[in-house]
């Protein structure tokens, strides 16, 4: 009987520590900084379209917004999580400099980009005396779905900043910081450690590690066609609709499309943006 109860506790013990499998790794892969670069000069939306034909779900962050039109960010996330604020959360985070969003601080450079999941868009992330911090790392980015105050400070700070808004409402009386590099949920979009953030004036875009060489492929091929349609109606002004729909992977060799990308040497052989060549 006592063997028994052995076994029974080792048993018990071994599925416990398994568990730890329960939750998967926080990141999904990782992207060097020749890539980052590489994403950083793609547009918005040309990355959203890569990864619209590639079948993931929708990347942007909705009301995440540069402070100014003309800040743009790229970098490999660096994610924070608030939790709605309650007395028992705010007794056992860690205090002061131990705070889990000072952790994150310290894990951000040029490269990087600070990405805060907010309670609610109007709940206020932080402000000038906390994100001094940020630009003394001379921060990639700081992107939320919550908001800023202190907003003439920030921008002056130089660093890129998208919110859905600014306020000047205190963070703390409505949530506390809780967990840093870990999964987050960001209006609606999954955000992992890692993933290239990027943003211009048209919002953020989350690109999954996982999958950033492949959408970078799809997406820096659609741009090169974009600009030589652009091309070919500015020299010959008319309707644009005979080189609509052009959808990456689906474009007919032998449609208007199909032809002036031939006649500038892009064809099924040397793209993946043609009907049947897609490698996705």
């Amino acid at each position: 009987m006592l063997a028994s109860s052995t076994l029974f506790r080792q048993a018990t013990a071994s599925r416990l520590a398994l568990r730890a499998f329960a939750t998967g790794p926080a990141a999904g892969g990782t992207i060097s900084d020749e890539l980052l670069q590489k994403l950083g000069s793609l547009s918005t939306q040309a990355l959203v379209d890569g990864l619209w034909v590639m079948g993931w779900p929708p990347a942007q962050i909705d009301g995440s917004r540069p402070l100014d039109p003309n800040m743009k960010c790229v970098g490999r996330a660096v994610t924070l999580n608030f939790v709605p604020a309650r007395p028992d959360i705010a007794q056992d985070k860690p205090p002061a400099g131990e705070s889990p969003e000072y952790e994150a601080f310290e894990k951000c450079g040029p490269n990087e980009v600070l990405v805060m999941s907010s309670v609610g868009p109007w709940e206020s992330v932080g402000g000038d005396i906390k994100f001094l911090r940020l630009k003394q790392l001379n921060i990639g980015g700081l992107v939320t779905d919550g908001s800023v105050r202190d907003t003439d400070e920030i921008i002056n700070y130089g660093f890129p900043c998208f919110a859905y808004s600014t306020t000047a409402r205190q963070g703390p009386a409505a949530m506390q910081p809780w967990e840093c590099n870990g999964v987050i949920n960001v209006a609606g979009v999954t955000v992992r450690p890692g993933d290239a953030i990027i943003g211009d004036q048209d919002g953020v875009v989350v690109v999954p590690a996982k999958v950033a060489d492949k959408v970078y492929s799809i997406a820096h091929g659609r741009e090169e066609i974009e600009e030589i349609v652009k091309e070919e109606l500015t020299k010959n002004p008319g309707p644009p609709g005979k080189f609509y729909p052009f959808m990456s992977g689906k474009i007919k060799p032998d449609s208007p499309l199909g032809k002036l990308l031939a006649s500038k040497g892009i064809t099924p052989e040397n793209s993946n943006q043609f009907e049947g060549s897609a490698d996705w």
